[in-house]
C-alpha cells in the first residue's frame, strides 16, 4: 500500500512529461522568410522581435524591397518564400494569384507626403499649397522610386497628374518632371532616406509611415492628391501611370487608387504551420496591426478580404481576423 501513492507520482510526472514533449514538438519551428515592401522595414523589424520573444523556435527572415520587384522574384524567378507582404494589394493580385497564392488579404493603408530635412532648399518656405512651385525651381533636387519596381513610384507620378488636376494648372505635371532626371528615380522608396539624410537630395516621396518611422520633416497633401482616402479612389482614377509587364517588352497600366496594403502565403511556403503562425500575430489587433498603427501606419480592424469564398479559403486561424469587403 505504501508504494501506490509514489507510483502515482511517477505515473502523473511521465504523463506530464509526455505532454510537454508531444506539446513542444507539435509547436511550429525553423525559419520563415517573408517578402515585403520597403516601406514596411521599420514595424515589421520590431514585429519579428516581438513575435520571436513569443516563438523562439521560430527565425523570422525579412528581406525588403518594391513590392512588385519582390512578387516577381516569386513568380519569375522561383525564389522561395513563406510570405508576401505588398504596399499596393494589387501587385499581389496580379502577379501571384492564383498560381502562388489562393488569397490576398488587405491590412493596411498609407498616404504620399513630400518629405524634406532642414537642409533642403525652401524648407523654411515649402507648404502644402506651394510644393509644387518649389519641385519646379531649377535649385532644386528631387526624386523618387521606379514605377516599374515600387508602387511608391507610380504612386508618386500619380499624385504630380492629380495635382495639375486638382490646381488646374495646364502643363504641370510636364514642368515637374523635366525638373527630375532619371538619375533622382531609384528602386525603392526608403533609398531616398538616405539621401535627403545627407543632403543630396532636397525632397522625396515617400509614404507618411516612412516620414514618421525616419524623423522627416514632410509636407502633406490635399486628399484629391495624396491617394490616401478611399472616397476620394473616382477623382484617384484620372491617373494613369504605364508600367512593365510580367514579360519583357510589355506594358500595363496603372490606374489611380487609394494607398491598400496586401499580403498572402505562398503556395509551396517552405514553412506554412510557421508562417501562419507569424501571420496570425502580424493581423492581430493587439499585435502586428498595434505596431503599424503606432508607425503611423493606420491598419484595418479587422482586415478584409473581397470574397466569402476568399474567406473560406483561409486557415481558420486567420479567418476569425477578417472581414469580407470590398
Amino acid at each position: 500500500m505504501k508504494m501506490i501513492k509514489p507510483l502515482r507520482s511517477i505515473a502523473l510526472a511521465s504523463a506530464v512529461l509526455f505532454l510537454s514533449t508531444a506539446l513542444a514538438f507539435a509547436a511550429p519551428k525553423g525559419k520563415v522568410i517573408v517578402f515585403h515592401a520597403g516601406s514596411l522595414s521599420v514595424p515589421f523589424a520590431k514585429i519579428e522581435k516581438d513575435f520571436e520573444a513569443l516563438h523562439p523556435g521560430i527565425d523570422i527572415l525579412r528581406e525588403a524591397g518594391g513590392s512588385t520587384k519582390m512578387a516577381r522574384l516569386i513568380s519569375e524567378v522561383g525564389k522561395r518564400a513563406d510570405i508576401m507582404a505588398s504596399a499596393d494589394y494589387k501587385v499581389i493580385d496580379n502577379n501571384l494569384v492564383p498560381n502562388f497564392a489562393d488569397w490576398n488579404i488587405r491590412f493596411a493603408t498609407n498616404q504620399l507626403v513630400l518629405c524634406y530635412t532642414d537642409q533642403s532648399r525652401f524648407s523654411d518656405t515649402v507648404t502644402s499649397d506651394n510644393w509644387h512651385e518649389i519641385l519646379t525651381k531649377k535649385r532644386v533636387v528631387w526624386g523618387h522610386s521606379d514605377p516599374n519596381l515600387d508602387p511608391c513610384g507610380y504612386r508618386s507620378i500619380m499624385v504630380l497628374q492629380l495635382a495639375e488636376k486638382f490646381y488646374n494648372i495646364d502643363g504641370l505635371y510636364q514642368k515637374l518632371i523635366d525638373n527630375r532626371p532619371m538619375k533622382n528615380v531609384r528602386p525603392k522608396s526608403v533609398e531616398l532616406v538616405n539621401l535627403l539624410k545627407t543632403g543630396n537630395m532636397d525632397y522625396a516621396w515617400e509614404y507618411l509611415s516612412v516620414a514618421v518611422q525616419h524623423g522627416l520633416k514632410y509636407v502633406t497633401l490635399n486628399d484629391h492628391i495624396n491617394l490616401g482616402n478611399y472616397k476620394y479612389d473616382a477623382f484617384y482614377k484620372q491617373a494613369k501611370v504605364e508600367v512593365t509587364g510580367k514579360k519583357p517588352g510589355t506594358f500595363k497600366t496603372k490606374s489611380g487608387k487609394s494607398c491598400t496594403y496586401g499580403i498572402t502565403m505562398i503556395k509551396n511556403s517552405p514553412n506554412p504551420e510557421g508562417a501562419e503562425l507569424f501571420m496570425d500575430y502580424l493581423l492581430s489587433a493587439d499585435g502586428g496591426l498595434k505596431i503599424l498603427r503606432s508607425m503611423g501606419q493606420p491598419p484595418f480592424v479587422p482586415c478584409r478580404v473581397s470574397s466569402d469564398e476568399m474567406k473560406a479559403a483561409l486557415p481558420a486561424s486567420l479567418g476569425k481576423l477578417v472581414e469580407v469587403k470590398n
